[in-house]
């Protein structure tokens, strides 16, 4: 394995041979490894955010009104009648 822009390079037989292990340094190293076929990379392992996103504000600016939307329509229903 050598380290290739900070990343982990690992061969697809080395990664075959390695797969459950290099998993858990995926997990627990919060690193990344970059997989590769006769050096030329083909895949790349990262670790999985397990933190779940922020729902406040999630929707924001994704409702638009264009008119008082609190205030009488000047339409009759029945239950005024």
């Amino acid at each position: 394995m050598t380290i290739m822009n900070g990343m982990d390079d690992v061969s697809a037989a080395d990664f075959k041979a390695r797969c459950l292990d290099l998993m858990d340094q995926v997990k627990l190293k919060k690193t990344e490894i970059v997989v590769t076929k006769y050096g030329k990379p083909v895949a790349k392992m990262v670790p999985l955010n397990d933190e779940a996103p922020e729902l406040f504000g999630l929707l924001g600016n994704s409702v638009t009104y264009h008119d008082d939307i609190v205030g009488p329509t000047g339409e009759t229903w029945d239950a005024d009648a």
